[in-house]
C-alpha cells in the first residue's frame, strides 16, 4: 500500500458503533503553549529582477504579490550580508528541457515548508530518525511532547528533475450552474494552477457568455463579457496557461431554450434543433463570441448527453431519421463552422457510444464491448478530437479498454477527463477523487494509450453549493500524476506542495471530506462503476419531521461521527497548536491561513451532529412523555438537577 493509500485509508476509517446515547462534544487535543508563535521557520523567497526572463516577468510579479503567505518578493538587487538564515534567493534560466518555470517556483515554495518534522507521541521512534549532512542520525526535539525537528538541510530536496508526460494538463471549471466565477476568482485559480504545472484551463459556459444582439442569451445568469474573457486570457497567458472555451452546441442548453425568443431553435427542452439553417447561424454566433477574446485556437463544443436528439420538434419537421445519423451530420456542420473560423474542435465522446447502443445510461458509454461500425468511424470529421470522461471507476482497466475503443472510433487518442468530485455536495469528496484520478492517470500513462492531453473536471451540479477551493487537493494530485511516470505520487512532497502553494494543510482538507464519507467500508475498489455519497447535503436540507433519509443510516452513530469531525476541524481553525494527526507538524490556523476555509465544513459538521438523529429523539421523547427533553430539543431551556 502506498503512502497516499495509507493516508486515505486512515482518514476514511470505520465510523463509531451503533447509536446509543447522546454524545458529548469531543475535547480538544493537547496543545503546546510553550511552542514559538509558528512551528515553521519563516522562509522568505527573493527573486532578483535581473534573473527573471522577460517572458516570465509579469507572471512572476503576480505570483509574488499574491503568494499564500506574503513571503515572496521580486527585488532589483538582493541585499548582501546579515544573518539571512531563512532567505532563499531564486533565479530562472532558459532550458527547453526543464520543468515549466512556474511549477519550479511551486516546488521551491513546497520545500520551504518542509523544514519541520514532528514525532507524534504515538509514532514509532524509527519513523522519526533522520540523517544529518554528515550521515549521522539526528533526533532533535523542541517544545512539545513527541518533538519537532527543524532542519535547514534542504539542498537534496530542492534538486529535482522531472518531465511532464503530456502535452496538455488541464482543469475544467463549471461556470454554468449559478456559479460563474468572477474574473478575480479565476485569476486566483490560475495562480494556483501555474504553480502546480497545469497549462490549460477550460471554462465551461453553456450560456454564460455574452453574444452581441442577444440579450436573452445568459439572461439573469451573470454571463462573461468579451472584456472579462479577454482579461482572463491575458492573465492566463502571462502565467503560461492556455484558456480554452468549453461550450455546448447541441444539448445542455435548457437555460437558453426556455425563452420564447429561442423557441425556433428548440428540438426538445434541452436540445437544439439539428438540420435547421437558423440553428447553425446561431451556433456560429456562439462560437465567434466565445472564441474571439481568447488566444487559443482550440475550442470544446460539448455535445454530450444530448438525450432525445431528433425525437422532439425535429421529427415533426423533418420526419424520422436514425439519431446517430442526425448527431454525426450535426457534428460535421459544427466542425465546418469551427474550421472556417480557424478553430480546432473537440467534443465529449459519450453520444458516439450511447446513440448506436440505444442506451443513454453510463453503462451504454462505458460498455467494454461497444460495437464501433465503419459507418460511424467514417462519419466523424478528421479535425474532431474526442474527450473521454470517466469519473466513476477506481480500477484502471475500464479506462484502458475505452481508450482503445476511442482509437477505433477516431483513429487517435482521446483527451482524458477525470473528475474532482465536487458536484451535488458542499465539500469535495477527496479520497474518492484520488482513487478515480489515480486509475484514470495510470491508464493514460500507459505507453500504448497514446494519450497526450489530460484534464480533470470541476462540476457544479445542483447549484454550485460546494466550496470550489476544496477541490484544490484534487487538482494538485492530478498535476503531480502528470509529472511522475510511477503509478503513485510522492505523498510527502504532495503535502508540502499543497502547503507551500495554497497556504492550507492537505490532511485537514482531506479530513473535511468526512462530511460525506461516513461509511467508507461500503465502497469497494474493483472494476465496476462507483459513486460516492453526499449524505451531508441531504441531511442539511431534509425536513426533520419526515426525516426520509434516516433509514439509510440506521445503525450508524452519526452524532458521534459528526461531533468528531467538528472537533477536528475546530482545532484546525484554532490559533492553538494541533497535535491531532500523526502525520502533520503541529500547527495553528496562523501557520495555514487558507485553513480558514474549513469554517464551512466545521459549521456543517456541528449542525449535522445535532440534526442527524433529531427525529429519533423527538419520537422517543414524545412517546415517553418527556416534556423536558422535548422542550430542550425544540430549543428551549432544559432543567438540570
Amino acid at each position: 500500500m502506498s503512502a497516499l493509500e495509507d493516508l486515505t485509508a486512515g482518514l476514511t476509517s470505520a465510523t463509531p458503533s451503533a447509536l446509543s446515547v447522546r454524545p458529548s462534544v469531543g475535547q480538544r487535543t493537547a496543545s503546546s503553549r510553550s511552542l514559538p508563535k509558528s512551528t515553521h521557520p519563516r522562509v522568505t523567497i527573493v527573486l532578483e529582477s535581473r534573473r527573471v526572463p522577460d517572458e516570465l516577468r509579469e507572471g512572476v510579479k503576480e505570483l509574488a504579490e499574491n503568494s499564500a503567505r506574503g513571503n515572496v518578493s521580486v527585488v532589483e538587487q538582493v541585499p548582501r550580508g546579515g544573518a539571512a538564515v531563512y532567505v532563499w534567493t531564486v533565479g530562472f534560466r532558459k532550458d527547453e528541457d526543464l520543468t515549466p518555470a512556474f511549477r519550479g517556483l511551486g516546488h521551491v515554495l513546497a520545500i520551504s515548508r518542509g523544514l519541520s518534522t514532528f514525532k507524534h507521541p504515538d509514532a514509532p521512534e524509527e519513523d522519526y530518525m533522520s540523517q544529518s549532512s554528515d550521515g549521522a542520525a539526528v533526533n532533535d526535539t523542541v517544545g512539545v511532547e513527541g518533538g519537532i525537528r527543524w532542519s535547514g538541510n534542504v539542498g537534496q530536496d530542492l534538486r529535482r528533475e522531472e518531465q511532464c508526460l503530456f502535452d496538455s494538463v488541464g482543469v475544467m471549471i463549471d461556470c454554468s450552474r449559478n456559479g460563474v466565477l468572477l474574473p478575480s476568482a479565476v485569476k486566483f485559480l490560475l495562480r494556483q494552477l501555474a504553480l502546480m504545472g497545469t497549462n490549460v484551463l477550460q471554462l465551461y459556459c453553456e450560456d454564460t457568455y455574452e453574444i452581441k444582439g442577444e440579450p436573452f442569451f445568459g439572461y439573469f445568469r451573470g454571463p462573461y463579457t468579451e472584456a472579462e474573457l479577454r482579461e482572463i486570457d491575458d492573465y492566463a497567458f502571462a502565467l503560461g496557461i492556455e484558456v480554452i472555451a468549453c461550450i455546448q452546441t447541441l444539448g445542455h442548453l435548457g437555460q437558453m431554450l426556455q425563452w420564447p425568443k429561442y423557441g425556433g431553435l428548440r428540438d426538445t427542452a434541452e436540445v437544439l434543433l439539428a438540420e435547421s439553417t437558423e440553428t447553425y447561424a446561431f451556433i456560429e454566433k456562439m462560437i465567434k463570441a466565445i472564441s474571439s477574446p481568447l488566444r487559443s485556437k482550440r475550442i470544446h463544443i460539448g455535445m454530450d448527453e444530448a438525450h432525445g436528439v431528433s425525437e422532439g420538434r425535429y421529427r415533426q419537421l423533418f420526419g424520422y431519421k436514425e439519431s446517430t445519423k442526425v448527431f454525426t451530420d450535426h457534428l460535421r456542420r459544427c466542425n465546418e463552422i469551427c474550421t472556417q473560423n480557424g478553430l480546432s474542435p473537440m467534443i465529449w465522446s459519450d453520444m458516439l457510444f450511447c446513440l448506436p447502443a440505444k442506451n443513454n445510461q453510463l453503462s451504454g458509454y462505458y460498455d467494454p464491448n461497444s460495437v464501433i461500425s465503419e459507418d460511424l468511424t467514417s462519419s466523424i470529421p478528421d479535425e474532431i478530437n474526442t474527450v473521454f470522461w470517466d469519473y466513476y471507476h477506481t480500477d484502471s482497466r475500464p479506462y484502458t479498454s475505452k481508450i482503445a475503443q476511442h482509437w477505433k472510433l477516431a483513429n487517435k487518442a482521446p483527451w482524458m477527463a477525470s473528475g474532482v468530485w465536487t458536484w451535488s455536495r458542499f465539500w469535495t469528496a477527496l479520497p474518492f477523487t484520488f482513487a478515480t484520478v489515480r486509475a484514470s492517470m495510470k491508464a493514460s500513462k500507459e505507453a500504448s494509450s497514446g494519450v497526450q492531453a489530460v484534464m480533470t473536471t470541476i462540476w457544479g451540479d445542483e447549484g454550485n453549493e460546494f466550496d470550489l477551493y476544496s477541490a484544490l487537493p484534487g487538482m494538485l494530485y492530478q498535476a503531480e500524476q502528470a509529472y511522475t511516470p510511477l503509478e503513485e505520487v510522492d505523498a510527502a512532497l504532495l503535502r508540502k506542495k499543497f502547503d507551500g502553494i495554497t497556504g492550507a494543510d492537505f490532511d485537514d482538507y482531506v479530513y473535511a471530506s468526512k462530511l460525506d464519507d461516513t461509511q467508507p467500508e461500503s465502497q469497494p475498489i474493483d472494476v465496476r462503476t462507483h459513486y460516492t455519497p453526499n449524505i451531508s447535503k441531504f441531511l442539511l436540507w431534509e425536513e426533520p419531521f419526515y426525516s426520509y433519509l434516516s433509514p439509510q443510516y440506521r445503525g450508524y452513530d452519526l452524532e458521534s461521527h459528526y461531533s468528531h469531525v467538528a472537533t477536528y476541524l475546530e482545532q484546525a481553525l484554532s490559533t492553538d497548536f494541533s497535535t491531532m494527526t500523526t502525520i502533520a507538524v503541529p500547527h495553528s490556523v496562523e501557520d495555514y491561513p487558507a485553513n480558514k476555509r474549513l469554517q464551512l465544513p466545521y459549521l456543517l459538521a456541528r449542525i449535522l451532529s445535532l440534526k442527524c438523529h433529531l427525529r429519533e429523539r423527538l419520537v422517543h421523547a414524545y412517546k415517553t412523555g418527556d416534556r423536558v427533553e422535548l422542550e430542550a430539543l425544540g430549543g428551549g431551556r432544559r432543567e438540570v438537577g
